[in-house]
C-alpha cells in the first residue's frame, strides 16, 4: 500500500504549480521519478522554493512513519487483533465508559499496529484493542501508528504499553507470560514485556502450570486479588477433589453472571470449605499400634496402612475384600 494512502490527503502538500513536478521519488508528497520539467525555465525557477519544501516535507513525513511517529487513520475493518490475548475480558461498563469519552473527545491515544505477516494490505493490533473495539462501535476510522515489528517486538509493545498503564491484573500478567512461553518466546523477551526480573516470572509461571486455565478464564481478571491470594487457592485446589469440585462451580450460569473479583471471593470460599468438611483419624488396633490412617471427605473414604506399624496388614485386608464385600452386602440388604 502507498504510503501516500496511509498519511491521507490533509498529510500532503499542495500540487506543484504549473504543472511541473520535480525528478525526485517522494511517495507521500506524491512526487513521481524521472518526470522531466514540461514548464518554461523561468516557471521552474518560480516553483524551485515550493519544490524543495514539498521535498522537505516528505522527506519529515517518511521519517516519521518509519520511525512509528506518523498518525493515521485505518478502517477498523482491516485491523486484526494481536496473535496472543493479554486479557481475560474487560467488564461491560468500563468498556462502554470508554465508547462514552471517544465519542465525546475523540480518540486522544493512538493504537499501534503493524503490517500484518500473512495478510496483504490488512493489519494486526500490539496494543489498543479496547479504542479499536470502541471506534467499531461508534463508527469511522481509527487514529493508528504503524511500524513494522517481529513478533517479538509486538509482544514487547503489547506487554510494556499494559504495564505502563497498568491495565492488567496480576494474573493476567501472569498467564500472558506463560501464553509466550508456550508460543515459544524466550524468558528475556518476557521480561522485557512485562517488567519483572527472572525469579517473579518464575513464579507467575509456575502458578500458572498449577491452575486449570478453565479455572483462570472463568475467574477472569480478579483485579482486586494478587500473587498471595492465587497461590493460596493453587494449594486449596492441590488437594484431592477439589479441582473437580471447583470445576463444577465455575461451569453453573449463576457464577458467570457475577463480577470477578466475586467470582474469585465465591470460588476461594468454596474450596475452603470442602477443605473444612474433610476429615481424617487415626484407627488404633487394639495393641494401640496406629495401624490405619482414615481421610473422609464428600465424595470417598481412603484407608492409608501403615508398613511400619503394621507390615502386610495391607495385603491380609486386601485379599479379604471380597469377602467383606459379600458381608457388607448381606448386613446392608443390597
Amino acid at each position: 500500500m502507498a504510503r501516500k494512502n496511509l498519511i491521507g490527503i490533509s498529510d500532503s502538500p499542495a500540487p506543484p504549480v504549473d504543472g511541473e513536478r520535480p525528478a525526485v521519488s517522494r511517495p507521500i508528497a506524491g512526487l513521481a521519478p524521472n518526470h522531466r520539467p514540461s514548464g518554461l525555465v523561468g516557471g521552474i525557477t518560480k516553483s524551485l522554493t515550493n519544490i524543495t519544501q514539498k521535498v522537505e516535507r516528505a522527506e519529515e513525513l517518511e521519517r516519521r512513519l518509519a520511525q512509528g511517529h506518523a498518525i493515521v487513520e485505518l478502517d477498523p475493518s482491516l485491523i486484526d487483533a494481536s496473535f496472543i490475548t493479554d486479557r481475560l475480558g474487560v467488564a461491560a461498563e468500563t468498556q462502554a465508559a470508554l465508547v462514552e469519552q471517544i465519542r465525546d473527545h475523540g480518540q486522544q491515544v493512538p493504537i499501534l499496529v503493524r503490517p500484518h505477516p500473512t495478510e496483504k494490505d490488512r493489519y494486526q493490533v500490539a496494543y489498543g484493542h479496547r479504542r479499536l473495539a470502541a471506534v467499531r462501535e461508534i463508527g469511522g476510522k481509527v487514529k493508528a501508528v504503524i511500524r513494522e515489528l517481529s513478533d517479538e517486538q509486538l509482544v514487547i509493545s503489547q506487554g510494556q504499553e499494559n504495564n505502563a498503564r497498568t491495565d492488567l491484573s496480576f494474573i493476567e500478567r501472569a498467564l500472558f507470560a506463560a501464553r509466550l512461553e508456550e508460543r515459544g518466546f524466550s524468558r528475556d523477551t518476557i521480561m522485557s514485556a512485562l517488567g519483572v526480573d527472572k525469579a517473579a516470572l518464575s513464579k507467575m509461571i509456575t502458578l500458572v502450570n498449577r491452575l486449570p486455565v478453565e479455572i483462570i478464564e472463568a475467574v477472569g481478571a480478579a483485579p482486586g486479588f494478587g500473587r498471595r491470594r492465587w497461590m493460596e487457592l493453587a494449594d486449596l485446589l492441590d488437594r484431592e477433589g477439589h479441582r473437580s469440585k471447583a470445576l463444577s462451580l465455575v461451569a453453573e450460569p449463576a457464577y458467570s453472571a457475577i463480577e470477578s473479583d466475586q467470582r474469585f471471593e465465591k470460588l476461594f470460599a468454596f474450596v475452603s470449605i470442602t477443605k473444612e468438611r474433610a476429615k481424617a483419624e487415626t484407627w488404633l488396633a487394639p495393641d494401640r499400634s496406629r495401624a490405619v490412617r482414615i481421610r473422609e471427605t464428600d465424595s470417598e473414604t481412603t484407608l492409608a496402612f501403615s508398613k511400619k506399624a503394621a507390615p502386610g496388614f495391607a495385603d491380609f485386608v486386601r485379599q479379604r475384600l471380597e469377602a467383606l464385600y459379600l458381608e457388607y452386602q448381606q448386613e446392608t440388604g443390597d
